[in-house]
């Protein structure tokens, strides 16, 4: 498989993440959109919101309290958002499931 992600969960591709456990990983953004950009990817191979089933569903639960947690850890009290893109025009660019944790800053709306 030739997708970006399951190679830096399978670390083939160095990164440094800031949580791991056997549902997900966690680490910085490299092209940071706002003063704390944190991805959160699901170990499981998931393309899109999409592929979201009952089977597989409960990885988008663990992935908001994980994101709740780590907001609270990064100082982000005063709010942040979460981000799900799906498919080419909702911006997704890498075809693996994940979330964006962004905060530190004013997020505004719409957002583009």
């Amino acid at each position: 498989m030739d997708c970006l992600f399951c190679k830096i969960i399978n670390k083939e591709i160095p990164t440094d993440f800031i949580y791991e456990d056997e549902k997900v990983v966690a680490f910085k953004d490299i092209s940071p959109q706002a003063p704390v950009h944190i991805l959160i990817i699901p170990k499981d191979h998931i393309p899109s919101n999409d592929d979201i089933t009952h089977e597989n569903s409960a990885i988008v639960g663990h992935v908001f309290v994980l994101a709740k947690n780590l907001a609270k850890e990064y100082g982000l009290e005063e709010g942040y958002r979460i981000v799900n893109n799906c498919k080419e025009h909702g911006g997704q660019s890498v075809n693996h499931i994940h979330f964006h944790v962004l905060g530190g800053r004013q997020m505004l709306w719409p957002p583009g």
